[in-house]
């Protein structure tokens, strides 16, 4: 069985076919998803989710790129984080890729910001979800200076070098594959996958977005983490079973889930 270890299921290209969504995952193999916060006004949304439905689990947290949104508190974090369901922080972390006409100094925002998230993960003893984009040496240097290593957590939606990847690795932390790596153009992409431990490993849909050869431009769907998982395999030269197993394994561990009661 494979799990998608990230997607937003809340998200308004779910919200009428939500049943045949998660028909689609159980008939693709697919047992859990990790529903993933972006924003307080919708979260509500996703941690419903994780309570309605026994396989879904739900993170709480502020993505990076959302600056016109309310801003998350220690308090507010580590509050809803004593949520049964709720089994991370995030996902936080740094993009500067839509930076524009902004100056280094004026996405400081960004980087208190993920200060926050890093501090209550900490003080919740809840693994951080981590997104990184054009950032990856602030990614890094702020997980250091804040202690990151004594939570850990994943590096989603990976797209670094294989550099990046080791040094998220040493302080802890898995690294997921998404879609992307499916794709012709991902061959740096590709040749980090095959660096990358199979005990350090997930894999994601990061679904709506970023769906895998054979679906790519398509609306991406959890029940797609199989074609993921997939060419994975064959990357790295194994049974798709054993993908499957292993990044399961790494999944309930990643997120401190007891597997017997999931």
């Amino acid at each position: 069985m494979f799990i998608d270890s990230h997607c937003h299921l809340d998200f308004p290209e779910f919200q009428t076919r939500l049943p045949e969504v998660l028909s689609n995952m159980a008939a693709s193999k697919v047992s859990h998803a990790l529903c993933v916060s972006v924003d307080i006004p919708d979260f509500p949304k996703v941690r419903k989710l994780a309570e309605d439905h026994s396989h879904l689990y739900a993170s709480v947290g502020v993505h990076p790129d959302y600056e016109d949104t309310p801003e998350p508190t220690f308090e507010f974090l580590v509050g809803e984080a004593k949520h049964p369901k709720i089994v991370a922080i995030g996902e936080t972390g740094l993009d500067y890729y839509r930076m524009g006409d902004r100056s280094y100094e004026s996405m400081e925002w960004q980087r208190e910001r993920f200060r926050t998230h890093i501090r209550a993960a900490i003080a919740s003893k809840k693994p951080l979800i981590i997104h990184t984009r054009s950032s990856s040496a602030d990614t890094l240097r702020i997980l250091k200076e804040e202690g990151a290593d004594q939570i850990g957590g994943v590096m989603h939606c990976f797209t670094e070098t294989t550099e990046v990847a080791k040094a998220a690795i040493e302080m802890g932390f898995y690294i997921s594959f998404s879609g992307i790596v499916t794709f012709k153009s991902a061959k740096d992409l590709q040749e980090t996958c095959k660096q990358v431990p199979l005990d350090r490993m997930l894999i994601e849909t990061d679904s709506p977005y970023l769906a895998p050869i054979p679906y790519r431009g398509k609306t991406n769907e959890p029940a797609w983490v199989s074609k993921v998982g997939e060419f994975v395999a064959d990357l790295k030269g194994i049974s798709v079973e054993l993908l499957a197993e292993q990044t399961s394994n790494n999944f309930f561990q990643c997120f401190q889930i007891n597997r017997t009661l999931s």
